[in-house]
């Protein structure tokens, strides 16, 4: 007895381990509250553009509020956790745990089917009409949702007015795009072009692209944007202009073709949180899945039919810890964002890249949780998944890839941390996450060292380091110790650097833009031995004047997390902007009142204070960040190495070339929603289909 009980008791050594480990994430998750804290204290200063010296005392309570606030927020979030790790635990542990599970069941999938109300784990009565309404509704809100066809269909009716009345959005980027294509099928034709030369100006001077990245034998394509979508985007122009003599159709059939793939994509998503189509829908084969065979097995009578919840009570086979479907509220909320949001509606026909990749990043997100859910610790029998699982993680992967140069970092630090979580699947992480990486993103360098395309400006990820050295270079010039100078000199005209400074874009200070603009890149003229010395004079000039510099990168970056910061350029900016409404051939005539409409009744929305945070990028890219600050506080290993890829998402906006750019924070917004009902279902200890995982609120030891 005591031998056996010594042997369970954990160990001093283990305990003051698990008592360390615990304080690490809380500090961590504290750090995450006092960055987005500290973005919010200083948001006032930097949009009156004062920098840090003007910091004073009510700066300080800012962000001692805003501190407490979003603390607050994730010990709420954690404590809600453990009081449903509690519950569950009593309630399964009970002798009427198999009905009241079952109970349970019905109750998140049909919570409004009853004449009360349930919020906050409190059920408030409900008079009866009401309780009719709130019932119908849910059932309603069910039968809509219930397959991703369904879930598309009501996408596409409450999405049908923006391709019909808007048309198509875009900016800058597609049109140099085009504009790349023409020239190289022009090229193709043998049709004679300038190419590189001191005075000449041609589509890579745009970005603009180095010269010395240029290939000896002429060629206008560039991995700029994305080489495949250039091809297409170019392609589809081409051949508008030569059936209809302008690129307007060609953007019109790519804008439609998008909003189709965008309301796939959500459906696809949305179906997996919703509903968990790969958990077996009735008892009709108690014995072709192989959980049947686990001796914790309950068989209960329930009034829910997963595939037909409008039916009568079916028998069910189901685990104690098998997740429930999603409630009607959490249903309606998701997609009423969908169908509400500008982020997402003026996305659906925004032909820029960061759109296409936020649908194909959400379609992936729904297939990896599908995974995650599906995890198996017994190591009795290897996990199955899903063919079509397998077959769209290769798709969206792809479409991802092709979509956005900085995917293939995500997605091989992602095979890295799938490897880690969930080792019994290897083999199909290396077929669908990293097989994809390694063709597509090897093709494309190989398209590049072969001179059959230009690469892109590595510049272009330099944006913080040039904030830095162009604020200085404005701010306090002789602080620049000469060294950094004479290193700079061949790569910046430091002179037009400091003219071409603002602090909300780094565009201007690496000469993107039209031929007129200031050449404060020297990109006709440096060399990669020239480039080798960029960051040393970098560090240089940060050491001389470490506040400028720090102003310059927290002046581009803050807004990403600061929700009183208002978007430098909102997804509306794409539906009424020049290019769309002049310089064009016949779309600027098509609804071209009602489009300006469109966009000046969104602007007015997102000014509403905390009604228009819900229009904002930076509202749910911080929300998200204190969801993830929970989770490491809960020790759920296994959801944040599936939820990693969107805090390098907040990398890929801290490094941006613009502040508070609101295409870059998409992809957080769209899953969203999504990201609540997995942490609310993780809190009911529905972690996985075979049982509950480590790294839940069930198994996490409290401190």
């Amino acid at each position: 007895m005591d031998r056996d009980h010594l042997s369970h008791s954990p160990a001093p050594t283990r305990t003051a381990l698990a008592r360390v480990g615990a304080a690490l994430c809380w500090l961590i998750a504290a750090l995450a509250c006092a960055w987005i804290a500290w973005c919010t204290a200083i948001g006032p200063l930097m949009r009156a553009d004062a920098g840090l010296a003007a910091f004073r005392w009510t700066n300080g309570v800012a962000f001692v509020a805003m501190f407490v606030v979003c603390f607050g927020i994730v010990w709420l979030l954690v404590r809600s956790a453990h009081r449903a790790a509690d519950s569950d635990t009593r309630t399964t542990a009970s002798l009427g745990g198999a009905a009241d599970s079952t109970a349970h069941l019905s109750d998140s999938a049909h919570r409004t089917s009853a004449p009360a109300a349930h919020l906050a784990g409190r059920t408030i009565a409900l008079p009866p009409r009401a309780a009719r309404f709130f019932a119908a509704a849910g059932r309603l809100t069910v039968r809509a949702t219930r397959n991703w066809r369904r879930i598309w269909l009501v996408l596409a009716i409450g999405w049908l007015w923006i391709p019909t009345t808007l048309l198509v959005a875009y900016g800058a980027d597609i049109l140099s795009q085009t504009r790349e294509f023409a020239w190289a099928w022009n090229q193709w034709t043998g049709l004679e072009q300038p190419y590189i030369g001191f005075f000449s100006f041609v589509p890579m001077d745009i970005y603009p692209t180095a010269h010395y990245m240029w290939s000896t034998d002429p060629t206008y394509l560039t991995d700029q944007h994305n080489i495949v979508l250039t091809v297409i985007y170019g392609a589809s122009a081409a051949l508008s202009r030569y059936l209809t003599g302008s690129n307007d159709a060609g953007f019109v059939v790519l804008a439609a073709l998008q909003w189709l793939f965008a309301g796939f994509c959500c459906a696809s998503a949305a179906n997996r949180f919703f509903n968990l189509p790969w958990i077996p829908r009735t008892a009709s084969a108690p014995h072709t899945h192989p959980d049947y065979a686990h001796p914790e097995r309950l068989r209960t009578a329930t009034p829910i039919d997963f595939a037909h919840p409008e039916r009568g009570p079916r028998i069910h086979t189901l685990t104690a810890h098998t997740p429930a479907p999603a409630g009607p509220l959490a249903r309606a909320l998701v997609m009423l964002l969908f169908l509400c949001c500008p982020l997402v509606t003026f996305s659906t026909i925004s032909l820029t890249k960061s759109p296409l990749f936020a649908f194909a990043f959400t379609w992936w997100f729904g297939l990896m949780y599908e995974l995650y859910m599906t995890h198996r610790n017994a190591p009795a029998r290897p996990q199955r998944t899903r063919p079509v699982t397998i077959a769209a993680l290769v798709v969206s992967c792809v479409v991802m890839l092709v979509s956005a140069k900085y995917a293939w970092y995500i997605l091989m630090i992602q095979v890295v941390l799938s490897l880690l979580a969930d080792r019994r699947r290897w083999r199909l992480y290396l077929l669908t996450l990293l097989l994809p990486t390694v063709l597509v993103h090897g093709a494309i360098a190989m398209l590049i060292g072969s001179g059959a395309i230009i690469g892109g400006d590595p510049i272009e990820s330099r944006g913080a380091q040039l904030q830095m050295i162009a604020r200085v270079a404005q701010r306090n010039p002789g602080a620049i110790p000469e060294s950094a100078a004479r290193k700079l000199a061949p790569i910046f005209n430091i002179d037009q650097m400091a003219q071409a400074y603002r602090s909300e874009d780094a565009d201007p200070v690496k000469s993107s833009g039209i031929q007129s603009k200031k050449v404060s890149y020297r990109w006709r003229s440096v060399t990669a031995e020239d480039m080798k010395q960029f960051n040393a004079a970098w560090l240089e000039i940060v050491r001389a004047d470490p506040q400028t510099a720090f102003d310059a990168l927290f002046a581009k970056s803050y807004g990403y997390f600061d929700v009183f910061d208002p978007p430098y350029v909102p997804m509306s900016y794409y539906v009424d902007n020049d290019y769309v409404q002049q310089s064009n051939t016949w779309i600027k005539h098509y609804n071209h009142d009602w489009r300006g409409g469109v966009a000046h009744v969104v602007r007015q929305w997102s000014r509403i204070p905390v009604l228009g945070w819900v229009t904002h990028g930076n509202f749910y890219v911080t929300l998200t960040l204190l969801i993830g600050a929970a989770e490491l506080a809960l020790r759920r290993w296994r959801a944040l190495s599936w939820h990693m890829p969107l805090l390098l998402l907040m990398g890929v906006m801290i490094t941006a070339p613009a502040n508070n750019f609101e295409r870059h924070m998409l992809p957080i917004a769209f899953v969203f929603g999504f990201l609540c009902i997995t942490f609310a279902r993780d809190n009911r200890g529905g972690s996985w289909v075979h049982g509950p995982a480590r790294g839940t609120a069930h198994d996490s030891p409290r401190t």
